[in-house]
């Protein structure tokens, strides 16, 4: 089973190289989609690629927003033969050590709480940091309580029972990709990791939540700005009218 990781980046120059050695000590392949990064990004991912077969580059022309690289990295990786996609940041704010937790999880059969035989397998696995065992060491009260404030209004607001609805590592089965055509997500930017989660549910897929630690960037600069969250708060709401 062929896993692919896709990490969209801009202005990750310094991270890329690391990141692509820390991910590739897993048996995966590594999808990078670079929104023309002013700071010279997409150089060097061209020269890490041309020196390691398993690394793959997208560029794209502009900065379009998270979710339009997502959208453009999972229908690669899906060319590509990928049978598992697995979705991270490239600031090490999700551990690269992580990604076989996350393979694992969605290749073993979810307990049934029905008679028979049939098993069933997670069609996304999110690495979470509100379940039991998962952590943000190294943040602030405040952020911790308005990260957490906003993940039960969000699952409060939709019904969605996921207790990280936001975060962004995770490992999605290719016919759970093509069974809610994430192509025609509607959500841009960071609020794209929700809609893609709702839509999941909501058509009735399995999810399941794997503890991780979440920690701040190593280099580069945070891309989160408070109009971000927002975002994510308005889009809650936008589906509502689904639940």
């Amino acid at each position: 089973m062929k896993t692919i990781v896709v990490i969209p980046t801009y202005d990750e120059r310094d991270n890329v190289g690391p990141m692509a050695e820390a991910v590739l000590r897993n048996d995966v392949e590594l999808l990078f989609v670079d929104d023309n990064s002013p700071d010279g990004t997409g150089d060097a991912i061209d020269a890490l690629s041309s020196k390691e077969p398993r690394i793959h580059v997208l560029h794209r022309e502009r900065k379009e927003g998270l979710g339009r690289a997502y959208v453009a990295g999972f229908s690669m990786a899906l060319e590509l033969g990928a049978d598992f996609v697995v979705q991270m940041d490239c600031d090490f704010s999700h551990d690269p050590a992580d990604v076989p937790r996350l393979v694992e999880a969605i290749s073993t059969p979810m307990p049934s709480g029905q008679s028979g035989n049939q098993q069933q397998f997670p069609d996304l696995v999110i690495g979470s940091r509100y379940v039991p065992g998962g952590s943000t060491p190294g943040w602030p009260f405040r952020r911790r309580l308005i990260s957490r404030a906003g993940g039960i209004f969000i699952r409060t607001v939709t019904g969605m029972p996921v207790r990280d609805p936001t975060g962004g590592f995770k490992c999605w089965r290719k016919a759970a990709l093509e069974k809610i055509d994430f192509a025609s997500v509607a959500s841009a930017g960071y609020s794209f990791q929700l809609e893609m989660n709702h839509r999941t549910w909501k058509a009735g897929l399995s999810i399941k939540e794997i503890p991780i630690a979440f920690t701040d960037r190593v280099a580069g600069y945070s891309k989160i700005t408070a109009g971000i969250a927002k975002e994510s708060l308005k889009i809650a709401w936008r589906l509502r009218r689904f639940f």
